[in-house]
Formats: C-alpha cells, structure tokens, sequence
C-alpha cells in the first residue's frame, strides 16, 4: 500500500487529522517552483533531531492547538512535511527513545519498558544511529535526557559509548525529572551547577542545555554534524522561571506551567532554527521535530484543558492512538519540499532515514523503515505491513486509567495493519498466556479515529489476523546480526607478558562493502604484532573480517591502572567510505591475594553496575553510594559481601594463587521486601569460561550456595542479569564472597 504525500502549493499547512487512506492512491502537486536548493546537492545534511518529552499530539498550533502559542514549530510545518500519522515506539519515555536510537520496535527491542528501580540499559549489540552516522564522518552530540542507565561513566550504556561524541544532560531516568539540577553530565564527568547546590533554584537546566545545543552548532557549523536535543519539558513537574502570557490565565499554576514549557519548547526549536541562519547552513540542514509519546496527566496537569490530545482517545500510557500517535515535521529550505504525509510513520524509522539521508550503510535487521524518499519527494517510501507497540507499565494515572478502563497495570499489544486497529490486555503479567486469555478490541481507523467502537466481535477473522500478527511481532531475546568493529580482549595484561586480542569488522548491511582493512591501537610503548591477514577485498551482506594481534605490555607498565585498546573497521560502502572503531578496556592487575580474604575487602579490576555503585559489605540499596542495607535473604543477616544490581560485572584479580570461591548469592531482602517480581541470574567467569550459570534467582527460590574450583584461575568476574526482562526489584547480593589461598 502505497501512502498520500502531499506537496503544498504555498506555505500554509493544513491543521488537522486526515482519514486514512482506503485505497492508497497516491495524490500529489508538484514542489513548488521556489523550493531551494542547496549549493552543494552532494555534501551529506546535517542533522538536527528534537525530541519532546511528553508532548501531545494537540499541544502544537500546527496540530490544532487553540490555547498554547506555538509560533515557530508552526512556521517549519507550514515551510516543511507534516506527518499526521506519526507514531512514538511506545507509551512511555524509556522504551519509546531505546527503540528511536535503534530502530527496533517494543517487541524486540532491549529496553522494553519503563524503570521500577534499576534503569533500563542498552548494550553493545544496540547500533544507534549516532554510530551509523559517526562511521561516515558525522560529528555527533545529545544534549539533553539520555535516559538509559546506569548512571555512571565507562560503561556500555553511556551516550559515548554509542555513538555520541559529545554529551551534556541527564543520563537516567530519574535524575532527568529535576529541572534545576545539582549537577549535570558533561560526557564522563558529572559538572556541579553550584547555583542550584542545596536545592536552590538558582539555575534552569532547560537554558543551560539550549546554550549547549547552540554551542555544538558554532563549532560543527563547518562540517557534517548529527544533534540530538532531548528537553526534558514539558514533562512534570511543571517547574518553569516565568510563565509568560499564561500567568494570568485562571487555570491552575500546574496548568501553566505546562502551557509555558510547551512554549519554551517552540522557543528553543526557533532558536536553534535562528542559529542555523545565523550560520549560514540552513540549506544545508535537516531539523526533525517530534515527541516520546502522548501527553502527561501528572503534577496537577490537565491535558483535557488543552485537547492535548486533538480528537485521539488516551494519553501517554495508553496504546490507544492518544498515547502514542505524536506529532513529527521535518523541515529543511534546501533539502524538504512542503507538504503533508499521512504514511503512518513509527520512529523506528528515524535510524533507517538518516542513514539513507547520511549515505551510512545501516543494519539490515532493523524494524524501520527509511521515509527519506518523502521528505525529499523522491520514489516512494517503502510501506509498513503492520505497526507493532508492547507495554508493560507499573504506574497508573487517572485518565490513562479510565482509558484503559482499570487496566493502566496489565500487560498490552497494540497493532496497526492498514485502516485497521487492535488492542489487547493480559489479565496477568504473562506474554506467554494464551491468546484466548487476552482482552482483544479492534477498531478502524478510517472511520473511527478516536476508538469508540469495538469491532472485534462484528470482525473474528480480522481481530485473529492482527492478534497472529501481534504474536509473531515479539521475541523475548532478539538475536541481532553483527555490525561494524568489534573488539575482544582479556580482562587482564600482564606486564611483559603477551596476550591475543581478536577484531571483527561485521558488514550487517544488505549492500556489499569492498576494500576492508582492520587495525589495532595500544598505548605508547606497547607492542602489537598482526597474527593473520587484516584486510579484505569484500565484505558480502552478513560477511565478517577477523584478526587477531598480539599484544604485550612494557614491563614497567603500571599495576592496577586499565587501559584503552582500539579496533578500527575500514571499508567502502555504496555511499562513500565508512570507519567504525570499538574501545576495549584491559587492566594492568593489582597484586594477587596472598591469604583467604572476602572479595569485598579486595580492590576490584572492574565494577559495573545497574543501579548505584557495587556496594562492599552492605546491599546495593537505592542510588548513592554507601545506602544499602545490611546483605539479607529471608531475614538473616550477613555481615560479609558484595551488593549489586542487574546489570552488574565485578572483576577481580587472583592471579592463580586461590583455590576455591565460595559464596551464597541470590535477590537481596531489600528487593524482596518490596516485590516479588526481582529475578536475576548469576554468572562466575574464569578469565575466558563460564564456570556456573545459577538458575533464575527469585525472592520465592532463595540464596543459591556458589562452592567452585578456581586453581589457576588469574581473573575472576560475578555477573549478575536480568532474568525477565523487567529490571525491576533485582538488588542482588553476593553474602560472604570469599577466595581461599594456599
């Protein structure tokens, strides 16, 4: 099914919900003859994406918003292409921005739900298309809400370990609620905001993050560059300096303030637009304008004062199309013919379009679907068959309750084929039980835009279609194919001692890639020495190049200090050269253990962790360093011991000395006084083997007792994961971890 892109003879965009298409004929106008051009057609766009955080799909005057002033995003949608059938990858904020940076839906993407405790993390198989842009030279920023955990640096999940160059903001979830920080991060670095040191109000992050987006312009204006400006408005609360022309409006100070925010939003939209005209590469940039989901209803908000949902039933945490249908413009002078689109269009497409837009080769096993053909009013942009959306929501707001008719805490599907609509609950938090145990509505949308009428008793044969489809669109695990540069070594180095490090450059595009080369980086001082060929003449789709260097470290190498090796992945791909490089950490070890010791009184080579700090001797607790609780499983106390949380990797070094591990690890009664929904799974690596996967850790199984066998075993890591996909009440504790010597 082909989708209407119209194009527009003027400037003035139509305001309002277009039906969906019957038939999908195609009705179009030629660009206008005043469309520009850019001065150079070949040089890549840069890329600017802005990212609302709950902003209805009727809080912007383009969409039919009557009350809250939104001049100058309604000016690039009346310049630019209007999407009216856009759609946010989920409900909430966490998975609707994990599937955005990947391009995979809430079936299979790895952050799938909103956090209740630890935060969601992405992992080093999660391509971003920060990293697919950056291969081909891009430079990269986010400024913003990153909103993936866990909140620290040096750890797979961070912004700069995908893809982003630069970063400033909020890294989780929680802190990214506070809209006059005590600090906020600068890539690695937490940088105080002393004004608001104490809980003073002496600074609004919104304005300092608006200078740092204006800021990345100024010095990439000369060259390709992809930013992604994540605000946290108008999300609650509705903390704002001033609320300008709302202040005397009757409505409540809740309500203003989000008027005013909704307004700051636009504000910052137009002043990045001015920037780019002040710097004269308008015609040279792409801006994309969108939200993470529907509107909010919390901190006193009334989205029905606003309509901010125009004539859609729901808000955000519903799947009905108020929570996830949001608006989407793109706008460009040199690059962007006018018009409006009604191409349903998920933002799983986003990784798809800018790869296309960039010239990047982009995996080929993303959900999305690449739109550059609409914006450019090129061929016709492929069709998605069906649109897919999974929720799993612990929290509960009124309206979205109501919506959902007391259901805001079940499971639920939504699927989109077509004119076609459904939705179904699960009475349990079960993705396995049985179809014929959901709740199912189906509705069409040509006809029935705001789902008020349930067809899915009048339609068995349609509603078992979308619900196949529903089912065939989840995987628990989705395996991923290998893309770009990745790079294997082993968790120690050992001065003057050679080791063996393996590269891969993974072509997991559907096009082939020629001349492709590996090389490998150590630091100064230190030799590397190829073992097999480093270069390839091709890469077929889904072929891999792999090499492999030894490695040896200068004998006056320091003790106990990591150290950064890199892989780079050459090669030419259809649309220009690309480069991918993958950092690896290898440490210099501290001193083996010479007598029995707990490993909480031993230093770490490594410790990762999902929630807060690893904690010594104390559980994990909540997110500040030394707040755990004493370690407990089933009320008894252990003075000894090591308090973690999903993900978590801990490393240590014993250098061959130690004879056994010992230990009982399982969910700790700080999760398991709360929920019994923890469950996590428990791994003990010696160097490059498993040496004991524990079954699922629950608060209902216990402690499982670890007693293993770890003569010449040189470096010891405690994995911990997530067990069921929930990183939810997974505060995990090793009591009484302990290595004997001699």
């Amino acid at each position: 099914m082909s989708s209407r892109r119209s194009f527009l003879a003027g400037s003035a965009a139509t305001v309002g919900l277009g039906a969906l298409p019957a038939t999908g004929a195609v009705a179009a106008t030629t660009a206008p003859a005043g469309a520009a051009v850019p001065e150079d057609a070949t040089r890549p766009p840069n890329l600017v994406v802005v990212v609302a955080d709950d902003l209805g799909h009727g809080e912007l005057g383009a969409y039919g918003q009557k009350l809250i002033t939104t001049p100058r995003i309604d000016g690039l949608a009346a310049d630019g292409l209007r999407f009216t059938d856009a759609y946010s990858t989920a409900a909430v904020c966490a998975p609707s921005r994990c599937s955005l940076l990947t391009g995979l839906h809430t079936g299979h993407a790895t952050v799938r739900a909103n956090p209740s405790g630890a935060q969601g993390s992405l992992t080093a198989g999660d391509t971003t298309f920060a990293q697919v842009l950056r291969a081909r030279g891009y430079r990269t920023g986010v400024i913003g809400k990153w909103g993936f955990g866990p909140e620290s640096a040096g750890q797979e999940s961070h912004p700069n370990a995908r893809g982003f160059e630069e970063f400033h903001g909020y890294i989780d979830h929680t802190h990214a609620h506070q809209y006059y920080p005590a600090y906020l991060w600068h890539n690695a670095e937490k940088e105080p905001v002393p004004a608001n040191a104490g809980g003073a109000k002496g600074v609004y992050a919104p304005d300092l993050l608006r200078q740092k987006a204006l800021d990345f312009l100024d010095r990439h204006a000369a060259e390709p560059f992809l930013l992604l400006l994540t605000p946290t408005v108008p999300h609650a609360p509705s903390d704002i300096p001033d609320t300008g022309a709302y202040a005397s409006r009757t409505w409540t100070a809740a309500n203003k303030g989000h008027a005013a925010q909704v307004s700051l939003f636009d504000a910052l939209v137009g002043d990045v637009v001015d920037r780019l005209r002040a710097l004269g590469i308008e015609d040279d940039t792409i801006v994309l304008v969108t939200s993470d989901n529907g509107p909010h209803e919390e901190g006193g908000v009334n989205p029905d004062l606003f309509d901010a949902n125009g004539p859609l039933r729901g808000y955000k945490r519903n799947l009905y199309e108020g929570g996830i249908r949001v608006p989407l413009i793109a706008w460009g002078p040199g690059r962007v013919l006018p018009g409006t689109s009604d191409r349903p269009t998920p933002l799983t497409d986003l990784l798809p379009t800018l790869a296309e837009l960039g010239g990047a080769p982009a995996p080929s096993d993303v959900d999305g679907l690449s739109a550059a053909p609409l914006l450019t009013g090129g061929a016709t942009a492929a069709h998605h068959d069906h649109l897919y959306w999974f929720r799993d929501e612990r929290g509960v707001t009124s309206r979205a309750d109501a919506q959902d008719r007391q259901r805001s805490t079940w499971l639920a599907e939504a699927l989109r084929k077509d004119r076609w609509k459904a939705v179904r609950f699960a009475p349990v938090r079960d993705h396995a039980l049985p179809d014929d145990q959901w709740q199912v509505e189906l509705y069409d949308l040509a006809t029935d835009i705001g789902e008020t009428s349930d067809l899915a008793a009048r339609h068995p044969a349609r509603t078992a279609e979308l619900v196949a489809l529903m089912r065939s669109s989840w995987q628990d695990t989705h395996p991923r194919a290998a893309f770009g540069t990745g790079l294997t070594v082993p968790s120690l180095a050992v001065p003057a001692q050679p080791f063996t490090t393996t590269a891969t450059l993974a072509n997991g595009s559907s096009k082939a890639w020629s001349s492709a080369a590996l090389t490998l980086r150590a630091p100064a001082g230190w030799t590397v020495r190829a073992t097999m060929a480093t270069a390839a003449a091709q890469l077929a789709p889904g072929a891999r190049l792999t090499a492999t260097w030894q490695v040896t470290p200068p004998p006056d190498a320091p003790t106990a200090t990591p150290w950064t090796l890199t892989a780079e992945g050459t090669a030419l791909a259809p649309g220009g050269p690309v480069r991918y490089a993958s950092d690896a950490i290898v440490t210099t070890p501290p001193p083996a253990p010479t007598h029995d010791s707990y490993l909480s009184d031993l230093p770490w080579i490594r410790a990762v962790n999902g929630w807060g700090p690893v904690e010594r001797d104390a559980s994990n607790g909540k997110n500040a360093a030394g707040d755990g609780t004493p370690i407990s499983f089933g009320g008894t106390t252990y003075p000894k011991g090591l308090g973690v949380h999903a993900y978590s990797d801990v490393a240590f070094h014993l250098g061959g000395t130690a004879n056994r591990f010992t230990a009982l690890v399982g969910i700790d009664d700080f999760s398991a006084r709360q929920s019994p929904v923890g469950a996590t799974r428990a791994t003990i690596h010696g160097d490059d083997r498993i040496l004991l996967t524990t079954p699922t850790l629950t608060a209902a199984t216990g402690p499982v007792p670890i007693d293993l066998d770890v003569r010449g075993i040189r470096a010891l890591r405690l994995e911990v994961t997530d067990a069921n996909a929930k990183t939810s009440f997974d505060h995990t504790s090793w009591a009484l971890a302990r290595v004997t010597v001699g």
